[in-house]
């Protein structure tokens, strides 16, 4: 049985123009897994296919070609849309309508019985730290608090995976660091979390495995420490030495009586390795 909470094979979307002859391949054979219980990187420039992905795997685009299961189910199948929270890049919320409200009305759709709901959004609303504000119209929220009445949109039924694209753009730090504690909260409850996002600082300090696309190609993934570790370069890390004997090789250093606290390989920053796997891939 298939445990992962997404799976793809060879998914793959071109477009093509109205004589149905092919105009753009948005993603090309795409082979991905992404575990369950992870945090879930997917990274790319402008164009990539991150989107395009995204749509596939909710069923807003119909693939080319290839296959793709959420939790163990073709992703076509209307049976799992129910354990499936998405925040999309802009939220659609009826801004007229206040924190309570808009939570109640999503609430609705998901058939969830009335005590369950309103017991849920008052946690929900408490969680995203927006309890003071429960009766102010959308209309007055800033755009942090709207990203967060949005987060609690994503799960107000309890997914057991969710899909957030960009949750921190436009943010401040404050907002920023309030989301990414969110989305933790959301591992340490068990579920998945699929992150898009331009932000590769943010991706860095919470993803445990990334994935970057590039005009709709799979140029890398894996874990983000070892990916981040320069497997080429060594750090000698000394104490007890003088700036001169420092310089001098491992061997010298031991005869000389000095404290070698760690021999390790030095971490690149993501952006650095985003950069250069676009470039490569030019």
């Amino acid at each position: 049985m298939d445990n992962s909470a997404v799976r793809t094979e060879g998914l793959t979307k071109v477009y093509k123009d109205f004589w149905r002859r092919k105009s753009v391949s948005a993603l090309t054979n795409l082979n991905l897994t992404i575990e369950r219980g992870e945090i879930f990187g997917l990274l790319g420039p402008n164009g990539s296919g991150k989107t395009t992905t995204v749509k596939l795997l909710l069923g807003l685009l119909f693939p080319t070609s290839g296959k793709s299961w959420l939790l163990g189910h073709p992703s076509n199948d209307l049976k799992i849309k129910s354990k499936i929270g998405f925040l999309p890049e802009e939220s659609y919320l009826y801004k007229f309508l206040n924190a309570e409200e808009i939570l109640d009305f999503y609430g609705k759709l998901f058939d969830i019985p009335k005590t369950e709901r309103k017991s849920r959004i008052d946690k929900l609303i408490q969680d995203v730290g927006l309890n003071p504000y429960r009766k102010r119209p959308l209309n007055q929220y800033s755009k942090g608090m709207l990203r967060r009445i949005g987060l609690a949109q994503a799960i107000i039924n309890d997914p057991e995976l969710v899909i957030l694209d960009e949750p921190t753009s436009g943010l401040d730090p404050i907002a920023s660091r309030e989301i990414k504690d969110r989305i933790l909260d959301f591992k340490r409850q068990g579920k998945t979390i699929v992150l898009c996002s331009h932000l590769l600082a943010d991706v860095q300090n919470i993803c445990d495995r990334i994935a970057i696309l590039n005009k709709g190609v799979l140029q890398v993934m894996g874990n983000v420490r070892e990916l981040l570790s320069q497997k080429d370069v060594i750090e000698f890390v000394v104490r007890n030495l003088s700036d001169k004997d420092v310089q001098a090789v491992e061997t010298f250093i031991k005869s000389r009586s000095g404290d070698v606290q760690s021999i390790t390989h030095p971490v690149s920053t993501l952006e650095e390795l985003f950069l250069t796997i676009i470039q490569q891939s030019k």
